[in-house]
């Protein structure tokens, strides 16, 4: 049996099957995987326990919930301490907009990409909310003008 990480093939399958469509019934994914009902029942339970499946969402459309501009927020803290990045940090927990916040390596210390209405909505995040900041020194964006791809599936191997 091949494994990763402590995972079997059944494990992966039953893995690949919910990243394509988190709401299989237990019997759904048997039928996918080749296992009992019961079996999937318990192994995603493990899986759940473990933390390998961190939760199911419903994944929303931007666009059709009036969140038209998708940005790239690159943050230069102002001094580089322990306290100076807890204050970042905090920050970041408070603004809704921001969908995934990275400590980076290089020029920047930190990337964030957000959802916002309307280019007034990012003035406000940028000017009002970040640039203030006391943690923050420099703050440079870039606006999506495409997605090529958007994708939360890990790739998995078969």
């Amino acid at each position: 049996m091949h494994e990763v990480s402590g995972l079997d093939r059944f494990d992966l399958r039953l893995l690949a099957a919910l990243q394509e469509e988190g709401r299989l019934t237990n019997q759904q994914l048997a039928e996918r995987i080749g296992l009992s009902a019961s079996q999937c029942s318990r192994r995603r339970a493990a899986l759940e326990a473990a933390g390998v499946i961190r939760g199911y969402r419903a994944e929303l459309e931007a666009g059709a919930v009036g969140l038209h501009v998708r940005v790239f927020i690159q943050v230069t803290l102002s001094a580089h301490s322990h306290d100076n990045a807890r204050r970042f940090r905090d920050l970041v927990a408070r603004l809704d907009e921001v969908q995934e916040a990275y400590a980076m390596t290089g020029d920047t210390d930190y990337l964030m990409k957000a959802v916002v209405p309307d280019l007034k909505a990012l003035s406000v995040l940028v000017n009002e909310r970040l640039l203030p900041h006391e943690s923050v020194a420099r703050v440079r964006s870039s606006i999506v003008l495409d997605r090529l791809k958007d994708t939360r599936r890990l790739p998995l191997p078969a």
